[in-house]
């Protein structure tokens, strides 16, 4: 493999000068040499200055070779960096020791110039071998990803052409549950649930949650008037077929957590934190999060979209009637987070205006 790519950079940690000066004599003229002399400053310099190979003695005051690894690999600093040890002691207990801890190989002194040469770049061609694999890993996933997320946009689409609404009431919504994830990420409690990888698949998967709406006759789809309570009936099943879309249409790929947001959000989107929602009567936490983010997002557009049964209510109005909500039909948490980006939503409003008169949406 040819490793002219740039000048790899090598860290040797020693305490003794000798050493080091012979060290880089060997080194310098293929390689960049770091010193660090003792196990403190090699822990920075890792840190620093990421090498691509380190070269640690064992026998150091203070804070041995052995004990450096140790505390490198519990701060999770080396990250795939080989670790040979730098030792005057060749018996097989003490290269145990080391090698249980991580390290890839074991130099003796006093240094054989061919050897330690030698060994290093084996060391050196296999890492840059497994970082090729690991990019190559990185593509391919991501590939999958941007394939995973053209099927649901394509899957969100058939929502729209079937649903009256428009597409813009799907683009506001994406933008607002995307928006509310990030504030609500603030709060402690959901820091380790909505990560950036969460929010990035909630936003795909938002267009989504009305994809129940597919297996909906026309007839009571695109009802101009009120619905009737049987009608209203078969209404409420949207979100649970929009469930078995999803897990239908993507059964190879139930462990995507897209795919899962997907489906959780879908279900979801009408149940109510205090129970009396649909179709399952899940409440608080029971709740997926991003199905109580949906929840509010979806009702929000609701309020401020014009319908042919009614005019579009003020912000002002829309946002009073989430906030009364709070503790009842919403998640207070996301309610909270709801209020903190309120502001922002009228400019989302402006840029996303419906073009076209839409018929009577349903719940």
């Amino acid at each position: 493999m040819n490793m002219d790519r740039t000048r790899l950079k090598i860290l040797v940690v020693d305490d003794t000068k000798t050493n080091i000066d012979v060290l880089e004599g060997i080194l310098s003229n293929d390689y960049d040499v770091c010193v660090a002399l003792n196990g403190k400053k090699a822990i920075e310099l890792t840190e620093k200055i990421r090498p691509d190979l380190i070269l640690l003695d064992v026998m150091m005051p203070e804070m041995d070779g052995y004990e450096t690894l140790r505390i490198m690999r519990e701060k999770n600093i080396l990250q795939g960096i080989p670790v040979i040890f730098l030792t005057a002691k060749a018996d097989s207990k003490s290269e145990q020791i080391g090698l249980d801890l991580g390290a890839v190989d074991y130099i003796t002194k006093p240094f054989n110039p061919a050897l330690v040469t030698l060994r290093i770049k084996n060391q050196l061609q296999l890492k840059l071998q497994r970082d090729h694999l690991h990019d190559l890993v990185d593509e391919k996933t991501a590939d999958l990803r941007r394939t995973l997320k053209v099927m649901l946009t394509s899957l969100g689409s058939l929502a729209e052409y079937r649903d009256p609404e428009t597409g813009e009431h799907i683009k506001r919504t994406q933008i607002i549950v995307q928006r509310l994830a990030e504030e609500l990420r603030k709060n402690s409690k959901f820091t380790e649930t909505i990560t950036p990888e969460y929010i990035e698949n909630l936003a795909t998967a938002a267009p989504l949650h009305d994809i129940g709406k597919v297996g909906i006759h026309d007839r009571i789809l695109r009802k101009p008037g009120t619905l009737t309570q049987d009608e209203r009936e078969i209404m409420m099943q949207h979100p649970q077929m929009g469930y078995d879309v999803l897990q239908e249409a993507t059964k190879e790929l139930h462990d995507s957590p897209m795919v899962r947001i997907a489906a959780e959000m879908a279900l979801g989107h009408h149940e109510h934190w205090n129970g009396d929602g649909y179709p399952n009567h899940k409440k608080h936490d029971d709740i997926p999060i991003g199905a109580r983010i949906m929840a509010v997002a979806d009702v929000y557009d609701a309020l401020v979209s014009k319908r042919p049964y009614k005019e579009p209510y003020p912000h002002e109005v829309a946002v009073k009637e989430i906030v009364k909500g709070r503790g009842t039909q919403f998640d207070p948490d996301v309610v909270d987070a709801f209020l903190a980006i309120a502001d922002q939503l009228p400019e989302i409003y402006e840029r996303f205006k419906d073009t076209s008169s839409s018929e009577e949406c349903k719940d």
